[in-house]
Order: C-alpha cells, then sequence, then structure tokens
C-alpha cells in the first residue's frame, strides 16, 4: 500500500525564552502578536498544518491560576475555518513563567495542569507539542549557560531533560483526559557529529545523547542503556526511570528539526579554528564547528538520519522545522533539498509525513542565540521588517510546492566548494558505514 503524499506544513518562531530576567518573545519581535491576518496568508501557501503556539509563559505568565487564553481564542478558530490543523505548542525553547524552570522538582507537574488548561478549552484540538526540543533546550538551559536558569553542570543537564520528558508524559495524559485521541507530535533536533580520531570517544557520546530524551519518553532507558549510568552519576534516580520505563509516551509522530549547522565536527587540531570556536570537555580541547565547513564529503543529509531514526523508533515522522537563512533563492534550494530527502526516505521505507516551512515570518537574534533581544533579523516566506506581513519569492516557490509541482533545485551554498572554511582531516570518525551521504561524494 503507497503512503499518502507529502504534506506541506508551516511554523512560525515562536520561542519566548528567559535570559537572566528578561523574556525575548519572537512573536513580538515579528508583529504577529499584532496580526491574526497573518494566518490567512499563511494559509494561501496550501500548508495542511501549521505548528503554532498557546505558550505556557503567554498564556499563565504569573500564576497558574490566572490563565489567560484569549489571544489563541479566534486564531485558532480561524485556522479551523480556514482548514489548516493546529499543531499546539506549549513550551517553546522556555523554560516555563517565573514561578518554575526546568530545575523546578514541580515542573512537570505545573505544565501538565497548564496542559489540561488548554485542552478543556479547546477540546477539539488534535495535535499538540508539549516541549519543543527537549534536548537542545536541555542543553542551552543546563549544560552551556545560555538561557535560563544558566547551568553549566551535567547534573543541571540532566535534571532539565528529566523534567522535559516527565512533564511531555504528564501533560499528554491530561490533555487525553479530555481528548482521548489527541496525538503527540513531539520534535527534536536532526543531528550527527563527527570528529577527528582522538575525539571518537565524545562524537560516539554525542550520538548516543541525541537520542537520550527520546528513549527516555519511549521507556527505553533501562540498566542496558549506555547511558543509563551517566544519568545515575549526574542525578538521576533509578526510581524516576523506572516510573519512565512504566508510563511511556512514545509519540504518534517523531518531528525533526534539521539545520545546516545540526551536523558537528569536533577537531583536536585546535591551532587552526578561531578562538569562538574552542572548547572542551574537560579531558581534552577541541574545536566544535559545522561539519559542512570542514569536511570534503559534505553533509550526512536528513535522509539517512531519518532512516535512522524510523528503524529506531517505528513511528511516523515529519520534518518539522526547515529553515536556512540567506536570500530567497537560497531558502527555496534548501527547502527543495529537504523536500527531495525526505522522499527519498518514504522511498527507502520510513513513513515521513510532511515538511514544515519554519519561520514562516522570519525570526531574529539566533545569530545570537537569542540572547541579546530581536538584535538580527532573517526573513522567512514573508518579510516584516515595516512592520507588515510581505510575501517573499520563496513562497512562491512553496505554494508551487504544496500544487504539486516540487522542483529539485541544486546549486545550494552547502554544496558547493567555496563552503569549505577548514582543511579536512586526513582521517576522520564517525563516518557510518550504514549511511550514504546525500552530497559531496
Amino acid at each position: 500500500m503507497s503512503q499518502p503524499l507529502l504534506e506541506l506544513w508551516g511554523g512560525i518562531e515562536c520561542t519566548v525564552n528567559r535570559v537572566e530576567g528578561v523574556y525575548h518573545d519572537q512573536l513580538r519581535f515579528s508583529g504577529h502578536h499584532e496580526r491574526s491576518s497573518d494566518l490567512r496568508a499563511f494559509a494561501s501557501l496550501g500548508i495542511k498544518a501549521l505548528r503554532y503556539p498557546v505558550l505556557w509563559e503567554r498564556g499563565a505568565p504569573h500564576s497558574p491560576e490566572e490563565v489567560d487564553l484569549g489571544w489563541a481564542d479566534g486564531r485558532l478558530a480561524l485556522l479551523r475555518d480556514l482548514s489548516v490543523e493546529p499543531i499546539v505548542g506549549l513550551l517553546h525553547h522556555g523554560s516555563g513563567p517565573a514561578y518554575t524552570s526546568l530545575m523546578d522538582p514541580q515542573f512537570p507537574e505545573k505544565l501538565a495542569d497548564y496542559a489540561g488548561k488548554v485542552a478543556r478549552r479547546y477540546p477539539w484540538l488534535r495535535r499538540y507539542t508539549p516541549v519543543n526540543e527537549p534536548l537542545t533546550t536541555a542543553r542551552f538551559s543546563g549544560l552551556y549557560g545560555h538561557w535560563y536558569p544558566h547551568e553549566r553542570s551535567d547534573r543541571s543537564f540532566v535534571r532539565a531533560l528529566l523534567n522535559e520528558v516527565r512533564g511531555t508524559t504528564l501533560a499528554m495524559a491530561a490533555i487525553r483526559r479530555v481528548n482521548p485521541g489527541a496525538e503527540l507530535v513531539h520534535t527534536e533536533d536532526l543531528g550527527y557529529v563527527r570528529s577527528t580520531p582522538d575525539l571518537a570517544y565524545q562524537a560516539d557520546f554525542e550520538n548516543q545523547r541525541r537520542f537520550l530524551g527520546l528513549d527516555l519518553l519511549y521507556g527505553r532507558v533501562d540498566a542496558h542503556h549506555p547511558l543509563y549510568r551517566y544519568l545515575l552519576r549526574f542525578g538521576a534516580s533509578e526510581a524516576e526511570l523506572a516510573r519512565l520505563r512504566e508510563d511511556p509516551c512514545p509519540a504518534d509522530v517523531l518531528g525533526f528539526n534539521y539545520y545546516v549547522t545540526g551536523e558537528r565536527f569536533l577537531d583536536s587540531r585546535t591551532a587552526i579554528y578561531p578562538a569562538h570556536t574552542l572548547g572542551g570537555n574537560g579531558r581534552q580541547r577541541y574545536a566544535d564547528v559545522e561539519a559542512v565547513r570542514v569536511s570534503r564529503r559534505g553533509l550526512l543529509g536528513p535522509s539517512p538520519l531519518l532512516m535512522e531514526a524510523f528503524d529506531r523508533y517505528q513511528t511516523p515522522l515529519a520534518i518539522t522545522e526547515a529553515h536556512l537563512g540567506g536570500h530567497a533563492d537560497e531558502q527555496a534550494r534548501w527547502f527543495s533539498y529537504l523536500w527531495h530527502s525526505a522522499e527519498r526516505a518514504r522511498a527507502a521505507g520510513a513513513e515521513v509525513l510532511a515538511v514544515t516551512a519554519w519561520a514562516l515570518c522570519g525570526s531574529y537574534g539566533w545569530d545570537q542565540l537569542v540572547t541579546q533581544g530581536a538584535t538580527s533579523y532573517e526573513a522567512g516566506a514573508f518579510c516584516v521588517v515595516d512592520g507588515e506581513l510581505r510575501e517573499t519569492a520563496y513562497a512562491g516557490f512553496l505554494r508551487a510546492i504544496a500544487q504539486g509541482a516540487p522542483r529539485v533545485v541544486d546549486g545550494g551554498w552547502w554544496q558547493r566548494p567555496e563552503r569549505l572554511l577548514y582543511a579536512d582531516p586526513e582521517h576522520s570518525f564517525g563516518e557510518p558505514r550504514t549511511m550514504q551521504h546525500e552530497v559531496g561524494e
């Protein structure tokens, strides 16, 4: 039996992250907070679903008992009238309102309480993403210190991730008490790590870690899991890991967000790299750079990575963020690359449902990891630099995709020799034998 046609989904950059005592709200930066008319423009692209925020920090910012969902009421109703299915996000690169945090022992229960209130308000909603990219958020907030609560330890990373996973499980339970047919569209970053041979141990650890949140969610982390002892060493208890095994919450759709920066290369040849790329693990100093900038073979690409995830979890997949900064023609090339990668994964047997055009009205400050506010802007299918939503040429390309006329547009910068900024090492670790590169062969 053949799969249904690959769908075009859309999404808007909606991060509300806390930096020290300041919240950075992408919906206000872009002006979408004031413009419900944007939704008609989004629907005109032909999207079947829209990742849409009903975020905890915005819906209940001051108290769990003071919930105001008025902003979302008319917008969700309009999406239903436009025949665009909302995929509602409750926490997007955030740590929750000021009365909680990723370190809060009650974080999971508090998130579930908010999720239940959203579900009761909109019992017809079918698809939810309680926490976007839990692993990324745990790293940025608990391991690297970029976002609140600005922790920099494995112990904080583990606690944040466990809270997010348990929060997702409890949130979906609360939602399904209202709507038993509600579906979890769970999102994570789709990446891979390669390295020079002497850093193989670090690359191997990071490649195992990229699936840790999903393995926890699926109830797969037991004493035989390669990171079980790591979790116990840095604060997890055997009892809470057992609870996650006994109460798994597998996704109905696994969404993976794929960026050109998501594939990394760890290199011990520190002398050839600028200072801002250098770091370490307490044992060895090394550069952490985009693989596309150092590997002559280029990106592995999303197709083999999607196949790897599908083989591991046997769950329908979607690319839930597809975005590249730059000119509209380069954005079209990138989307074409991801669309046809999804088609290749489908042809190889993976059940891939959709590719999502992300950041439809652009994004702010991501070159500074949204730690400095709206310091820069990059457009998406629409541009909002003058306060109004205006189509770019990329919008027309997406509309053609939705109408069944996907075009292969080659020649993106990630495929050209000038992408290389650093000397490729003679040998490297992490070239998966079971994966075939999509470019650079």
